[in-house]
């Protein structure tokens, strides 16, 4: 069932970081090593190259306005645009896969999919509108997405989400989902990444480990409930000495997160994954009050690197975290809910343990990219049969 090519078109790709790039990342990983052959077309921002070859997989990049701080590039169909599709025109590929649903790039790969007589499914990502935070300008945002998407619509049929919650969202859009690709790990990377540490986050802030540590690892913006979780670590920090904060990654709330640092509230900007995963295996629970969120890649890495999640009911992370027995699920980011959340945490040393077993098996069993990459080959399948 291998040897075949999938075109992936995503808006943002590496050395971005977020969660679809390291979504699309990791299943042309996989799909490589199962004798697959992925492409990858996304957006040129700042000094990127329009082409170049990156872990043994094809790049091509359109140029684009970069809006948002380029986290909604807007691509310009200019010459070198013509030249790519040109390019990608003369492949034979047998799947487009669009990672996601609301740029015009995702529309443009619909297009292509469908001039091309080639199957195409799109792979949903959230749960809720993107948000800049602004409630007029959110507004129209969202106007422009419900708009965006009913052009989709006429152009494919076949939608995925990577949580049972994305399938949910795209009912708001009145699209039926086929089915679930989980946002998943590769567990014996991270086995191997904690048996070579690159760092020891303990020894070096001199934090002993009888403290609590929590970790917050991700972009840095505020649907990622960061300021809610900074107000309630002073609190906690009140009753508490030997409990800190680390908060890795980077995005619009850098400049206010330096300001909050303290003893205990200590942010270390964007590391690598080697360094994510030192850092969350030095860390006994991790915290995610998001209120928009799909299916959280730092939530599958903080299970495989054995910590006790606490994390807001919204997108996947409840397909994992169960119930109570495996990690602790609020309603939503309220600083009510999630100081006591975390106190209960911080004091139940023992029910940590079980639920960290508990999800962690839990990982293992559902959530892999053998079993995404087998899944899409599967697809591929039945296109062919028709």
């Amino acid at each position: 069932m291998a040897n075949k090519k999938i075109c992936i078109f995503s808006a943002q790709h590496l050395p971005h970081m977020g969660g679809v790039e390291r979504y699309t990342y990791n299943l042309c990983k996989k799909l490589i090593e199962k004798g697959n052959e992925p492409v990858v077309v996304t957006s040129k921002i700042g000094d990127l190259p329009n082409f170049e070859i990156m872990h043994d997989t094809r790049i091509y990049r359109f140029n684009c306005y970069p809006f948002l701080k380029g986290r909604y590039p807007f691509l310009k169909k200019d010459s070198e645009y013509k030249k790519i599709i040109s390019i990608l025109e003369k492949e034979n590929f047998d799947l487009v896969i669009v990672n996601t649903r609301f740029y015009r790039h995702s529309l443009v790969a619909m297009k292509f999919a469908e001039k091309n007589h080639i199957p195409c499914i799109t792979i949903e990502h959230g749960t809720s509108h993107l948000s800049v935070n602004n409630k007029v300008l959110d507004y129209f945002g969202s106007l422009y997405e419900h708009a965006l998407t009913m052009l989709d619509k006429k152009h494919c049929d076949n939608y995925y989400g990577v949580s049972l919650a994305c399938n949910d969202w795209l009912k708001h859009f009145h699209i039926e989902a086929k089915g679930v690709l989980y946002n998943s790990i590769d567990v014996h990377e991270v086995e191997d990444l904690i048996k070579n540490k690159c760092a020891n986050y303990r020894e070096k802030y001199s934090i002993s480990n009888d403290a609590t540590v929590i970790t917050f690892t991700g972009r840095l913006l505020p649907e990622k409930g960061i300021p809610q979780l900074l107000n309630v670590m002073d609190e906690i920090n009140k009753k508490y000495n030997d409990v800190y904060l680390f908060i890795a990654g980077e995005g619009d709330l850098e400049d206010m997160i330096n300001q909050r640092k303290n003893k205990h509230i200590i942010p270390l900007g964007r590391i690598d994954f080697n360094h994510i995963v030192a850092l969350l295996d030095d860390s006994d629970i991790f915290c995610l009050p998001s209120f928009s969120e799909g299916f959280s890649t730092s939530v599958l890495e903080a299970v495989a690197c054995k910590c006790y999640i606490v994390t807001t009911a919204r997108g996947g992370s409840k397909e994992l975290v169960i119930n109570d027995n495996f990690g602790t699920i609020i309603e939503n980011n309220s600083e009510e809910l999630l100081l006591p959340a975390l106190e209960n945490a911080i004091l139940n040393k023992d029910k940590r343990k079980t639920a960290t077993d508990l999800s962690y098996k839990r990982l293992c069993e559902n959530f892999t990219w053998d079993t995404v990459e087998s899944k899409v080959e599967s697809i591929i399948e039945e296109f062919r049969k028709g």
